[in-house]
């Protein structure tokens, strides 16, 4: 009797949680942003960036805390989080600033998460700027086989801690990415690549208007979209460029072997192993 109580209860306060715990992380990028389309407009202090993206993520505050999420946290995922302010960012959304550990607060237990201006992964075509996670340091990054940049990656992250993908706007080829992994997901393109610094964008207005709708129906559809999650062994190969190769008498971890000249091959038993040692490269 006592043991079918204490189960009992232990439903009913996972359950009270669940209620509670209407929680999202939004996770931003610029190269995805409506108007942005070079990369001089992507410099983290550019005031035009700066005004494109916060409306962007206000508007999505916006339809999140009208079809009820009760708390929005925003990070600054750009070049060194050093784009957003707390000036700019509506209430009740918070802030965070600053470089984020492997698990990039997964941890806390939000009950989705969101892309809010992102990008394409890196070699894809009509994308602007698409790249995984440094265009700079990285020519192809491949999970298990298959190419992957920040979407898939985060997507795989945040299915490791039983949060879906719910939401992610950004140019149309970052939108048929996310799509090809959680195609329940609800996607807003704000722009149409025609090459890598060129593209078709939609105004801000307008843009703001179909994320606002965008997120809002994307909360509405939450218990339907399932977590993006890879089970089992974690493969991860890194390409390198030319100018981010590293030396050949680099000492590399367990779990990580060099496999040729550019390339850096990263194993573990699962997803959280194989990227805390890529994250942590």
């Amino acid at each position: 009797m006592l043991r079918n109580l204490l189960v009992l209860t232990a439903a009913l306060c996972a359950s009270a949680f669940a209620q509670a715990n209407k929680s999202v992380l939004l996770i931003t990028d610029a190269e995805g942003v409506a108007g942005i389309c070079r990369q001089e407009q992507t410099e983290p202090t550019n005031p035009e960036l700066q005004k494109l993206l916060s409306n962007e993520i206000n508007a999505a505050v916006r339809g999140f805390q009208r079809a009820g999420a009760t708390e929005i946290v925003v990070w600054d995922g750009h070049d060194g989080s050093r784009t957003l302010s707390a000036l700019t960012i509506n209430a009740p959304a918070k802030l965070v600033i600053g470089a984020l550990g492997p698990r990039m607060l997964m941890e806390r237990g939000f009950s989705a998460v969101a892309f809010i201006g992102q990008h394409a992964r890196a070699n894809r075509e009509r994308a602007v700027m698409a790249h995984s996670y440094s265009s700079l340091g990285i020519q192809k990054l491949l999970m298990n086989g298959k190419e992957v940049g920040e979407i898939e990656t985060r997507a795989a992250l945040a299915g490791w801690f039983k949060a879906p993908v719910i939401l992610l706007t950004g140019d149309r080829a970052a939108t048929d990415d996310l799509r090809a992994i959680v195609p329940q997901a609800v996607t807003v393109s704000v722009k149409e690549g025609v090459g890598y610094y060129a593209c078709i964008s939609d105004n801000a207005a307008t843009a703001a208007t179909n994320i606002e709708a965008g997120a809002y129906e994307a909360w509405g559809k939450l218990s339907q979209i399932p977590p993006y999650r890879i089970d089992g062994p974690v493969e991860i190969i890194q390409e390198s460029t030319t100018r981010s190769t590293p030396s050949p008498d680099a000492v590399l971890p367990s779990g990580v072997e060099r496999i040729g000249p550019r390339t850096t091959r990263f194993r573990g038993k699962d997803f959280l192993e194989t990227w805390t040692l890529w994250a942590g490269r």
